[in-house]
């Protein structure tokens, strides 16, 4: 992944192939798989390089379809869905061996004024008083933290808590909660729409994590096989991804060998910036499946 934000910025940075079709470029990685916060983000770059710089991107869905190649480009393919009088909608599929491995389709808004209320944000300590997330991977994993740093090294994660044992958090109506502080691990240039594609990537990176908080597991572990299978984001508010976010995280529920997760994004001033659902494989990797587009 990744190993500098200027890293991170290049490969949000697309190549444009013909009109609406853009190539998007790998990073240096261990992974076997892409990461799917990596397709995300540059599928809704690919989008935002169709749309007029003053609509802004409020919602998004997409579907994880196959495994995604590290070792070759990705391909993005925009359909202009519509262009209205104040909305606008784009549909992308991510290509890799001439097959779709991912789908997203974004909606974006002229910014208006309007009706305006929000979750008040729950308390958490500050993020320099929290460890950061390589420390608690390496105490789950047994991995040295260097490994995780070397891969998520453009941003700066700070763990608060989780709902298991001696976590620090906890809700008799939530078993699975957990949350996080993250901002880009340096200064971003001020633009919207790219400190929205960084929040798109950075969202997927421990989301699905909520999932198995109570099971005494986590991802990587080994005999699980995990995978994002879908991922919605909303966008509300204005926000700079370089600054110090919280990452708010629910599991509501898990059954059937998937997980659930909902998360709520805030500002350090508790403005609440986005809102994020996910659900993902979680199965134990020892059971066979013919399913070949999980990953």
């Amino acid at each position: 992944m990744p190993d500098t934000l200027d890293e991170l910025i290049a490969l949000l940075d697309l190549e444009t192939i013909e009109d609406n079709l853009f190539r998007g470029r790998q990073p240096a990685t261990r992974l076997q798989r892409v990461f799917g916060g990596q397709v995300a983000g540059q599928a809704l770059m690919a989008a935002v390089r169709t749309v007029p710089a003053e609509r802004m991107v409020h919602s998004l869905h997409a579907y994880f379809l196959r495994a995604g190649d590290p070792t070759v480009p990705i391909v993005y393919d925009v359909e202009l869905v519509r262009d209205g009088r104040s909305f606008t909608t784009r549909r992308v599929v991510a290509r890799q061996h001439g097959r779709g491995i991912f789908y997203l389709t974004a909606s974006f808004h002229v910014e208006e004024d309007g009706l305006a209320h929000q979750d008040v944000m729950p308390q958490a300590p500050a993020p320099d008083d929290c460890p950061k997330l390589g420390e608690l991977f390496e105490r789950l994993s047994g991995q040295p933290r260097s490994a995780w740093h070397q891969e998520w090294a453009a941003l700066d994660v700070r763990y608060v808590g989780d709902s298991r044992p001696g976590g620090g958090l906890g809700s008799p109506e939530h078993p699975a909660l957990a949350q996080l502080w993250f901002r880009a691990a340096g200064r971003l240039p001020d633009e919207p729409t790219l400190h929205r594609c960084v929040l798109a990537y950075a969202s997927d990176l421990t989301l699905l994590g909520a999932t198995l908080v109570p099971h005494g597991t986590y991802i990587g572990a080994p005999g699980l096989q995990t995978a994002s299978l879908d991922h919605t984001m909303w966008f509300h508010r204005r926000f700079r991804a370089d600054e110090w976010l919280l990452y708010d995280q629910v599991s509501p529920s898990a059954s059937g060998a998937r997980g659930l997760a909902l998360g709520r994004i805030f500002t350090q001033h508790g403005e609440l910036v986005a809102t994020v659902a996910q659900e993902g494989l979680i199965r134990s990797s020892a059971r066979p499946s013919s399913a070949d587009h999980e990953h």
